[in-house]
């Protein structure tokens, strides 16, 4: 009995005792950055304690991108059993960090988006309580939104960090408002975007070989032109977003290596897809096999792509702060030096080890269930629409764009599946007082027919029952009682409330950050 006990106490410490290990690991790792930080020489001095404290927000801010903004580009992977949790979080780890050290940027912006006048900055001392205020109101925000499971963009986190401090520093002139008007719009554009590209790609993918009777030799056909769209959209996503610092390219040139490299991988792809398509049975879980490694390659571009261009952003302001330290002054762009750099990848792995798979579990299978073909939409639309709003100037979001994905598949699942049943419904309502087994022949025969062959049936079936026909106010009232929610409305809830208090949310701790950063730094 008291063995028993023993037992029960074990289980019921057991996830105090991982918390206390993550959080343990996450301190030592500040701990570690302090004291790098306090052996870099500034201008002579042994160390600089702006810059050291700058140096432990940057890495817990670090830590923050990784626990919630990477699970954006792993989750649908994961939640459609593509990956296991561990293979995701090693190959974000790998390939955040690969992205950040190899193709981050050497410069960055300092004054987030131009979204505040450096201009009207006093001078580089309250630039950098500025800064240090941005930047640990960013990461404070994106740690209750992780604790909460609410993924939201570490961009608008940091923009709204540096409005708030800015207002705080240089009143509310200082702030550029139709820059911030962009900025609220995406919070609209970015979703919608993402969710109607998803949405449509799995509405193609339906069409094209789920809903034929031939599922293997439709899947034979198309399958290898999705792989190669998937592969057109991430060369041209990388060349203009990820490998910037190496090879600064235009659009169109971008789009040409991405047509010739989707050209190759398709010839590539084809036969290795008809070869394993032959072996597999004429089932939806069969095809959706053959979306599992262009799955698992998505999920390591995105991770690039984002440890390439987000990451630099996030450490933005650890760069500004030690060009202010060193230089005395406000500039508009600062290098990156490479121990910032290594913050932020060293920073974003460890937060995703340790803190990730709780907002994973979230992108991945709390919001709607994923399987893979969902998810390699969702990853479509992530890429697409990055390369669409970038060439139009529209500021958005990767995460909302991501999430957005998620919500657009589940929404359309909602509707086809009242739709379906609407029918269904139709059918056995036209054949109102015929014997049942005619009608369940009739049934049996519609459920294996193509969409084609659908219509046909349902308008011979309309032809010799006009009398039978539904008015709208029934169909109204069917569509009411099929009406099967596959999106759960508590996430949606909660997600739009985060995203839409994320940049003021993030600009009133900024601001009650600065004024006691400046309280405590005044003489």
């Amino acid at each position: 009995m008291e063995l028993n006990n023993i037992q029960e106490i074990e289980k019921a410490t057991k996830f105090g005792r991982n918390e206390m290990f993550h959080i343990g690991t996450a301190m030592l790792f500040i701990v570690a950055i302090m004291l790098y930080a306090s052996t870099i020489d500034v201008l002579g001095r042994p160390f600089s304690i702006e810059l050291v404290v700058a140096a432990m927000i940057g890495g817990y801010m670090a830590m923050n991108i990784g626990a919630n903004d990477v699970a954006n580009n792993v989750g649908p992977a994961v939640g459609s059993n593509a990956l296991t949790l561990t293979g995701a979080i090693v190959i974000a780890g790998v390939f955040e960090a690969s992205g950040a050290l190899i193709a981050g940027g050497d410069v960055v912006s300092t004054i987030k988006k131009g979204i505040i006048d450096p201009d009207l900055i006093p001078n580089g001392e309250v630039f950098i309580w500025l800064m240090m205020a941005a930047l640990l109101a960013g990461a404070v925000w994106l740690n209750m939104a992780t604790a909460i499971g609410a993924p939201v963009s570490t961009t608008h986190s940091i923009v709204g960090g540096v409005l708030g401090a800015g207002i705080a520093a240089g009143g509310w002139d200082i702030a550029n408002w139709p820059t911030m008007g962009k900025i609220a719009a995406s919070w609209v554009i970015s979703p919608v975007l993402g969710g109607i590209i998803a949405a449509l790609f799995l509405y193609w993918i339906k069409h094209s070989i789920t809903y034929k009777k031939d599922m293997i030799a439709a899947a034979k056909r198309m399958v290898p032109i999705l792989v190669s769209l998937m592969v057109l959209a991430f060369s041209t996503y990388l060349a203009l977003k990820g490998l910037k610092k190496i090879w600064k390219i235009d659009f169109l040139t971008a789009l040409g290596i991405g047509i010739a490299v989707a050209a190759v991988s398709y010839f590539v792809v084809a036969p290795m897809v008809r070869k394993y398509a032959s072996k597999l049975s004429n089932e939806k879980s069969s095809i959706n096999s053959l979306f599992t490694a262009p799955l698992i390659f998505a999920a390591a571009l995105l991770s690039f792509a984002h440890g390439a261009n987000d990451v630099a952003n996030a450490v933005g302001p650890l760069a500004a702060i030690y060009d202010a330290v060193i230089s005395g002054g406000v500039t508009s762009k600062a290098e990156i030096p490479l121990w910032v750099m290594g913050i932020g990848a060293v920073g974003i792995t460890l937060g995703l080890a340790l803190f990730g798979p709780k907002l994973i579990r979230t992108v991945g299978s709390e919001i709607t269930q994923l399987d893979q073909m969902r998810a390699f939409s969702v990853a479509m639309a992530a890429a697409i629409t990055v390369i669409i709003a970038s060439q139009l100037g529209l500021p958005v979001s990767s995460t909302h764009i991501a999430v957005g994905g998620i919500f657009g598949i589940g929404f359309l699942r909602e509707y086809l599946k009242a739709n379906y049943a609407n029918i269904i419904h139709d059918i056995e309502h036209h054949h109102t007082g015929k014997d049942k087994v005619i009608v369940e022949e009739f049934l049996t025969e519609f459920h294996q027919a193509t969409i084609q062959e659908k219509s046909e049936m349902l308008q011979q079936m309309k032809q010799h029952t006009a009398k039978a026909e539904l008015t709208k106010k029934e169909r109204k009232a069917l569509r009411k009682v099929y009406h099967q929610e596959l999106v759960k409305r508590s996430a949606l809830l909660k997600i739009a409330a985060a995203w839409v208090i994320t940049v003021p949310a993030s600009a009133i701790m900024a601001a009650m950050l600065f004024f006691t950063i400046r309280g405590m730094m005044l003489p």
